[in-house]
């Protein structure tokens, strides 16, 4: 007598569980939808955009975010957050340059310098975070807010050029007509994934952002975890200082500085949790294209940059918004 109504209900519930797996599925893949659209679109506004040139353009412009992105990652999956990022960047890459150009040093040797004073600023930057117990929000803004005055003293308003030929030539090289550049970043890309599924102190980050108490009761030391992060925060912010600086052959008084917005939205945008404990190399290179054909292709079709700035403004308001709303789904 029943079983009408019970494969009734039974309908809904397959129903609703299919509605809520395509949700679910939109969700998790939403920047890849986002890439394909943006690409059609700007595509069909300025042929341009679908040329090999631009397509070059645009994976030297991500390389440099994506080394930043992925530095922005590895702090939130510990539930922290590094916005020293990007001025440390401009720090080091200007401590290596004056280095090899003022004190006549080897280039790969103030390069290395460079980016061992960028991870040592990262390791401060746990110290201070986990033995002080300071909030990283606060700490890595002061962070910020020293190393920004202390590139403007040491170039003193200047633009410092004239680098080594062995420095510029990451960024100037060419292989068969492409860039080598972003060959850096897809080493990057492919240590970070190893390091983070293969690897102990990779699961050991998300244990910690996940749970902390069960990450202690368990017997990791979240204190070194979270150390470690900030260590390979600042290190990745080393290698993308260097990388700038030699793509631009130029290092500017605030160089950098615009790259944090981005920075930071970039692997939210891909999928890591600003909650901690969850995300994926493959959502944050997600994002790093996406936020990079943004840029390009707005500046293609010749609109102004301040809209520019809007649009990473809402951009980042979006990607929290959905990390929100996977948070939500997860829970449920």
């Amino acid at each position: 007598m029943n079983r009408p109504v019970d494969r009734a209900d039974d309908n809904r519930k397959a129903s609703r569980g299919s509605s809520g797996s395509a949700l679910k599925w939109m969700l998790d893949n939403i920047v890849w939808i986002w890439l394909i659209v943006l690409v059609l679109i700007f595509g069909a506004l300025n042929s341009f955009f679908l040329t090999i040139p631009n397509l070059q353009n645009v994976l030297i412009q991500a390389t440099v975010l994506g080394l930043l992105g992925i530095a922005v990652a590895v702090s939130l999956m510990v539930a922290e957050i590094d916005l020293s990022i990007a001025a440390n960047m401009g720090f080091s890459s200007v401590l290596g340059a004056m280095l090899s150009v003022q004190d006549g040093m080897p280039w790969w040797l103030g390069m290395l310098i460079g980016v061992l004073a960028a991870s040592a600023i990262g390791f401060f930057n746990g110290l201070c975070i986990t033995w002080l117990k300071m909030v990283s929000l606060i700490e890595t803004l002061a962070m910020m807010i020293f190393l920004q005055g202390a590139l403007l003293a040491v170039t003193h308003g200047k633009t410092i050029t004239s680098m080594p030929d062995g420095y510029l030539w990451i960024g100037q090289a060419r292989f068969f007509g492409w860039p080598v550049m972003p060959l850096v970043f897809l080493v990057v890309l492919l240590a970070g994934a190893f390091f983070l599924r293969k690897t102990v102190p990779g699961r050991c980050l998300y244990a910690v952002g996940g749970n902390l108490a069960a990450a202690e009761a368990a017997g990791i030391r979240a204190n070194r975890i979270k150390i470690l992060a900030f260590t390979l925060s600042g290190f990745l912010s080393g290698i993308a200082g260097y990388l700038l600086a030699s793509w631009q052959m130029a290092i500017t008084s605030n160089q950098g500085s615009s790259f944090l917005l981005y920075a930071i939205a970039a692997p939210i945008i891909g999928g890591v949790s600003v909650f901690g404990g969850r995300g994926h190399i493959v959502g944050i290179l997600g994002g790093v294209l996406l936020l990079t054909v943004i840029q390009v292709g707005l500046a293609i079709v010749a609109v102004p940059s301040f809209y520019v700035g809007m649009i990473g403004g809402l951009m980042i308001f979006v990607a929290v918004a959905i990390d929100a709303i996977r948070v939500r789904m997860g829970a449920g």
